[in-house]
């Protein structure tokens, strides 16, 4: 297991792998699914089945492919925090996407103890009088991540330039300060339309409710990506095909698909 490329190994399907849960200290081992559904109909735009274990990764793939697909210029796309990234969002925004999605409540290195974050950067400074330094010239690497400089200048606290180097500042592998001016919109439209989370929820996950009662509220029944991928697009034709007969009938749908 440790000599894998992932240090995963499932004997059951080798493709399959863990996913995170929301539960604590819950999993499962199998594949995510990606979906993007238009608000007005719920119609599955297009859809994508990955062994990723999170969405950090999923959001400009999955935007591009639905704007291709709608074949718009531009394409407004709503996501839920666990897509926030801001490289993502930055690849979303030069493809012609609006993004709207909240920030991540926590943040991994939060979690494993380090004090810094982007929320108590203010009491850290006052309190322990941190300060941010930034080179005069960062160093940008192939993927537009930047090296930043840290100091704590009370010598009480030697450990915080180590615990501030270890957050990642959104729990991201990133530094959104980079594309800051992106995430500071994001953040607005959040604020002015939060009515748009609730409409996330209502439209995403209505297909995937749907699908789940279909299966029986079970597993995939195939084995391996390709076709579990294959199992999964004649669920969507299926929901596809009974959205459109529910909204326009059998009939005119009959006639459409003749033409």
């Amino acid at each position: 297991m440790l000599a894998a490329p992932d240090q995963q190994i499932s004997l059951t399907d080798p493709d399959a792998r863990s996913m995170a849960t929301s539960g604590r200290g819950s999993g499962v081992v199998g594949y995510n699914v990606q979906v993007a559904v238009d608000t007005e109909h719920h119609l599955i735009v297009t859809h994508e089945v990955t062994n990723v274990g999170t969405d950090r990764s999923q959001l400009a793939q999955v935007a591009k492919a639905t704007k291709a697909t709608l074949e718009v210029e531009k394409l407004d796309a709503i996501a839920d925090r666990g897509y926030f990234n801001s490289e993502e969002i930055l690849a979303c925004e030069e493809g012609g996407i609006t993004v709207t999605l909240p920030k991540p409540m926590t943040s991994n290195s939060r979690r494993k103890g380090a004090l810094a974050s982007r929320t108590s950067a203010t009491w850290l400074r006052m309190t322990f009088t941190f300060v941010l330094l930034v080179r005069s010239s960062p160093t940008t690497t192939p993927t537009r991540k930047m090296d930043w400089s840290y100091a704590a200048t009370d010598q009480r606290l030697p450990e915080l330039r180590h615990q501030a180097q270890l957050h990642d500042w959104q729990g991201a592998t990133d530094h959104p300060m980079e594309h800051e001016h992106i995430l500071e919109a994001v953040q607005r439209r959040l604020d002015q339309h939060p009515e748009k989370m609730r409409q996330r929820r209502e439209t995403v996950e209505h297909p995937f409710g749907t699908i789940k009662a279909r299966m029986g509220a079970t597993h995939f029944l195939m084995k391996t990506l390709p076709r579990v991928a294959a199992e999964m697009a004649l669920h969507v034709l299926a929901y596809n095909l009974t959205r459109v007969m529910n909204i326009m009938g059998v009939q005119p749908l009959m006639a459409a698909i003749r033409a």
